[in-house]
């Protein structure tokens, strides 16, 4: 597994658009943000968006506000709900018509995954995901990584359902090695790359049961399984064997 960062390629589009929910209407929209993806404990008092590309100066304030992730084509793949927003002082202007820095009192929670914005600017170059790609990003970018293909999953209007349509579905237990990673494995066998099965045992159940429902019927290959329980350990992976036998999954260990 590596344990250095993959090259993402940087372009000037606005990734970070905050909009008033209610009415729609843009309140910022810019390249980078600082003091949003933080680990908890280690919020600032203000969250500064860099570079932006447009600011409504004439509205200072939102109740209702959202943080959406766009792509290089201005499509929503991720959504933050934010509340309460108050705009601070507002940098200068650039040569490029850019505004330096647009600081935002939020009121609201944070992300607590700071390795989330890198993989976000991933996600949006809006290029097809490869198989195993998240096993690119070392071990402890696994829960960012699980946390965007779980926000994009769902901002993208998926359900937690199967889409695949394999009737058999493999995991490579020699490449687990986190309990985030597991949940990675098991949506990209189910759902393809970049695809969400689950981000825990409850809402791995609830995909389960939900996929059932819609008919589906899935047997579930698990390679290197022993590797799996020395990894993730016998407990974790005891309880997830409980839930596919709960719901009459197939599960073979090899």
């Amino acid at each position: 597994m590596t344990s250095e960062l993959p090259m993402v390629v940087e372009e000037d589009f606005p990734l970070y658009v905050v909009a008033d929910e209610e009415s729609g209407g843009v309140l910022v929209a810019a390249e980078e943000v600082e003091g949003f993806f933080v680990d908890p404990g280690e919020e600032a008092p203000e969250v500064i968006f860099l570079r932006a590309h447009e600011v409504n100066m004439g509205r200072r304030r939102s109740e209702d506000a959202v943080l959406r992730i766009v792509n290089r084509r201005r499509e929503k793949i991720g959504e933050y709900l934010i509340g309460r927003v108050v705009l601070g002082d507002v940098g200068k202007e650039s040569s490029d018509g850019k505004i330096s820095s647009v600081p935002y009192r939020f009121f609201g929670d944070r992300c607590e995954y700071p390795g989330a914005a890198r993989i976000w600017r991933r996600w949006a170059l809006a290029v097809a995901m490869e198989k195993g790609e998240w096993l690119q990003w070392p071990a402890s970018h696994h829960g960012a990584w699980l946390h965007v293909v779980q926000n994009a999953w769902f901002a993208s209007n998926h359900r937690a359902v199967r889409y695949g349509a394999d009737d058999v579905v493999h995991l490579d237990g020699a490449q687990i090695s986190t309990k985030p990673g597991f949940f990675c494995a098991l949506g990209e066998a189910v759902n393809g790359p970049g695809g969400y099965f689950g981000s825990n045992l409850d809402a791995m159940a609830d995909c389960i049961s939900s996929s059932f429902r819609e008919g589906s019927q899935m047997k579930i290959v698990w390679q290197d399984f022993r590797m799996s329980q020395e990894s993730l350990g016998r407990a974790f992976v005891d309880s997830v064997m409980e839930v596919m036998r709960e719901f009459k999954v197939d599960v073979a260990i090899c």
